[in-house]
C-alpha cells in the first residue's frame, strides 16, 4: 500500500510517499516542502497547490490519501487558508481515486510517540525509529507529512499485495 501523506497549508505544504512493507520497518519514497509565495494572489497558490498533489499522484501512483485535519487556532485567516488548501489537495485525491483519511494532531503524537502532547522534538526523534528515511528532512511540515503517513500506516488495516 502507498500512502500519500500531507501536512497541510498554503505558505508550505509537507508531503511524504510512505510504503507499507512486510519488513520490520515500512519505506518512505519520497518527501518534500512544497512553498508557494506570498506576493501572488491566494487563488492562484491554490491552483499551485493542486497542480503540485495531481502531478505528485501521477507520479507516485498513492493508493490513499493521509492528510492533517485542523485542530483548533486563534488565528481565524490562517485557518481559513489552510482548510481551503486542504480542500484542494482532499479534491485532487478524491479525483484520483484515493481512499482519504484524515487526522489530528494529537492522533499523529499518539501513533507516533505514544503520547498525544508530545513535542516536536519527541514526534523527530521516533519518525527514523518507526521508518526507513534515506534522505536528510529538511523542514518541519516534511517531518509533519511523513509522521501523518506513519498515523495513517499504524492505524489503519491494508491488505498487502506486494512489497
Amino acid at each position: 500500500m502507498r500512502i500519500l501523506a500531507i501536512d497541510p497549508g498554503f505558505e508550505r505544504i509537507g508531503i511524504a510517499i510512505l510504503d507499507k512493507t512486510l519488513k520490520p520497518k515500512h519505506e518512505l519514497v519520497y518527501s518534500s516542502c512544497f512553498k508557494t509565495r506570498a506576493d501572488i494572489p491566494f487563488h492562484a497558490r491554490l491552483t499551485l497547490i493542486g497542480n503540485e498533489i495531481e502531478k505528485i499522484i501521477k507520479k507516485f501512483k498513492p493508493e490513499a490519501l493521509a492528510i492533517e485535519k485542523l485542530f483548533f487556532t486563534n488565528n481565524q485567516k490562517t485557518v481559513m487558508g489552510v482548510s481551503e488548501a486542504r480542500g484542494v489537495i482532499i479534491y485532487s485525491a478524491s479525483r484520483n481515486n484515493l481512499l482519504i483519511f484524515e487526522y489530528t494532531p494529537p492522533q499523529v503524537k499518539i501513533a507516533v510517540t505514544g503520547y498525544g502532547r508530545s513535542t516536536k522534538d519527541g514526534v523527530m526523534s521516533m519518525v527514523p525509529k518507526l521508518i526507513e528515511v534515506r534522505t536528510k528532512v529538511t523542514s518541519d511540515d516534511e517531518l509533519d507529512a511523513i509522521a501523518i503517513g506513519i498515523t495513517c500506516l499504524a492505524c489503519e488495516k491494508f491488505d498487502l499485495k506486494y512489497k
